[in-house]
């Protein structure tokens, strides 16, 4: 709790509010994993605590979010709430402000969710959260069901929890689940990326039990694949989306949305997977997609150290890398210079001792 944001909470207190840390930020605290961002909630209404706090920007005031500014730092507060009707599995008609903490936790996805601590560390815990972390269980608030039909996306985020946490779900939820499948075809393709990506992050086996489970259908994945090989590769962004790219070789970084460079790089190095490349093999693949798509792919093979190794010595590897260039050869136009030099370089990728200019020069001279 040191380095959380507890003067937040206690001037809400002392403008005469209850006011908690909740959610994720209370779970990873008692699971001591690092804590990125410290949600609160209050019993403030949002025009309360704008009255509280000097700097604040209404970020979501119509879901009773404020974020307080301070010290150039960024802290949503959010007043307690319940839930309207769900009527598209994803998001409220309404919400209505409360003054009950148990209202407001009883509204949560799941028990180890669903657990508010004071300024003090005093914890409150209404549906068992504390024993579901040490049992290493997801489970609903509540009925299952009801908290899935409420929004799909809770189907993905207890996988990617028990991806993340390494804990089991229970199997009431799983069979939810099985029943409630095919709500997650009205989830957007950027909700469902997301919990993609922190899964493959976390533990990739899992986002292939989401797809033979009917959940990614939204994004064109309706069956599992083996992606165990990425267990033991970096937990990168573009590493683990070429694995699966690799997997599913239908999809496109288009059908998650991702960023172009992320997307880019992991598609050209999924068509590049299933094939052994040795050094000179690699040098060729840094000088034609570059060295996003090259480290990618030593990391998805296990080569980095032999591509650092050749950085290391300055093996010529690009065309600007030659001994000779353009200019070099004036009486050679467009594509038969390119010829030429894309000639030479990959002579150099074999025989690095060869890239001076007057062994190229031979090299071209016997080549005419």
């Amino acid at each position: 709790m040191h380095t959380a944001p507890k003067h937040i909470l206690q001037q809400l207190n002392l403008a005469g509010f209850e006011a908690y840390f909740v959610g994720g930020c209370v779970r990873d605290t008692l699971l001591s994993r690092p804590v990125h961002d410290w949600d609160i909630t209050t019993s403030a209404t949002p025009e309360e605590v704008m009255q509280v706090f000097p700097h604040t920007v209404p970020t979501g005031i119509q879901h009773g979010t404020v974020t307080v500014v301070e010290d150039g730092k960024n802290y949503e507060v959010t007043t307690f709430r319940t839930d309207g009707e769900y009527l598209d599995s994803r998001h409220p008609q309404n919400v209505q402000f409360v003054r009950s903490l148990r209202e407001d936790l009883s509204r949560r996805d799941f028990t180890i969710n669903a657990m508010a601590m004071d300024s003090e560390g005093n914890l409150t815990d209404l549906f068992g959260g504390q024993e579901d972390l040490r049992a290493k269980i997801i489970r609903p608030v509540g009925d299952g069901e009801t908290r899935f039909r409420e929004d799909a996306l809770r189907m993905l985020r207890a996988f990617r929890f028990s991806a993340q946490l390494d804990f089991t779900i229970e199997p009431k939820a799983v069979n939810a689940v099985k029943k409630l499948h095919p709500l997650c075809k009205a989830l957007s393709v950027e909700r469902v990326r997301d919990e993609v990506e922190k899964t493959l992050l976390a533990f990739p086996k899992t986002v292939a039990q989401m797809a033979d489970l009917g959940l990614l259908m939204v994004a064109r994945m309706e069956q599992g694949r083996d992606l165990s090989f990425l267990h033991d590769t970096p937990t990168r962004k573009d590493v683990r989306w070429a694995g699966l790219f690799y997997a599913y070789p239908h999809l496109s970084w288009q059908d998650f949305r991702l960023d172009k460079r992320t997307g880019q790089t992991a598609c050209e190095t999924a068509h590049l997977l299933g094939q052994d490349y040795d050094a000179i093999a690699y040098k060729g693949i840094f000088a034609q997609y570059g060295e996003d798509v090259g480290f990618c792919l030593a990391d998805l093979q296990h080569k980095r150290p032999m591509v650092e190794e050749f950085i290391r010595r300055g093996d010529g590897i690009y065309l600007r890398d030659l001994a000779v260039s353009g200019a070099d050869f004036p009486h050679l136009q467009g594509r038969e210079l390119g010829e030429t030099l894309n000639r030479l370089l990959r002579h150099v990728h074999a025989h690095p001792q060869d890239n001076r200019k007057e062994r190229l020069y031979e090299i071209y001279r016997q080549n005419l």
